[in-house]
């Protein structure tokens, strides 16, 4: 490569590999699909290769994009580590974040990693709730920080990240072609479960909900052990189950939006480090079906 590559398109460019899609990945790194697609051909016009494909409206990788992503990672994440290790040394402190459990397995190895070696004096409890409990938190000041699903009606949070949210069926079982379909969902207040019911009641398709719990491992257990169909954020799809599509009767769900909420009651220094780890984490985030790949 005779030029040096700049690490925000490259921050751009692992965006667009882990949605598929420039128009997501716009939203993911705050910036106007023409700008996107403008900070991709300077890329490509650096790197001297073309790195997508023509995929219809999907943005597939060609085999030299494919090669650039794992550079591109690290990249990123390097420069991120670099960064925050220079404007956090001297913080210390305790930080109270809450993430629902659904998440919890997914993000905070990576978001607790990065946020420790920037921070070794600061103490971070975790609090792991459902997000409308995560929510009470954050506004009688119980904890500082909250991810959360976000929900358009009421209005909470700002998006750092934006998934497909997939029907999941067992990988050795044939459970989804059971009538009635069973389910296993969340409690009658889930979006995801309100999701699921709205797109079986328009098929018209019969199901009963079998296992109901705010505990994603419970969830995913019955899933794996082929009880019963549930639906998930793509990150929180595991080894042992298969995704479900159109072409088996189930139809595309809308997208989960995971949110950030912070405390209102004086936010600290410490909050907002945490905070921007958080962001920088999830952006940086591959999917599950990238990284089994």
């Amino acid at each position: 490569m005779a030029h040096v590559l700049d690490a925000d398109q490259l921050k751009t460019f692992v965006a667009i590999a882990d949605t598929g899609s420039f128009t997501r990945a716009a939203e993911i790194v705050f910036k106007t699909q023409s700008a996107v697609s403008m900070q991709m051909k300077r890329l490509e016009e650096r790197v001297g290769r073309p790195l997508f494909g023509r995929d219809g409206r999907h943005a597939k990788l060609t085999e030299d994009g494919e090669r650039l992503l794992d550079y591109a990672r690290r990249i990123v994440r390097l420069n991120l580590e670099c960064v925050a290790s220079f404007a956090d040394a001297d913080l210390k402190g305790r930080i109270r974040l809450g993430v629902p459990d659904d998440y919890a397995d997914r993000y905070l190895p990576e978001i607790l990693a990065r946020f420790a070696r920037s921070n070794p004096r600061a103490e971070v409890t975790v609090v792991c709730e459902p997000t409308p409990m995560l929510a009470e938190r954050i506004a009688t000041g119980d904890i500082d920080l909250a991810i959360i699903t976000h929900v358009e009606s009421r209005g909470q949070g700002e998006i750092i990240r934006i998934e497909p949210l997939l029907w999941v069926t067992s990988a050795r079982h044939g459970v989804h072609e059971e009538d009635p379909l069973p389910l296993a969902l969340g409690r009658p207040n889930c979006n995801w479960r309100q999701a699921a019911v709205d797109a079986l009641e328009n098929k018209g398709r019969r199901f009963r909900v079998l296992y109901a719990s705010w505990n994603s491992t419970a969830v995913g257990a019955a899933v794996v052990a082929g009880l019963a169909v549930s639906v998930l954020p793509e990150s929180a799809v595991r080894p042992g189950m298969r995704i479900l599509g159109p072409g088996e009767g189930f139809a595309t769900l809308p997208s989960c939006k995971i949110g950030l909420l912070r405390t209102r009651f004086d936010p600290s220094v410490l909050s907002n480090a945490l905070a921007e780890h958080i962001i920088q984490s999830l952006d940086n985030l591959a999917s599950f079906k990238t990284a089994a790949e």
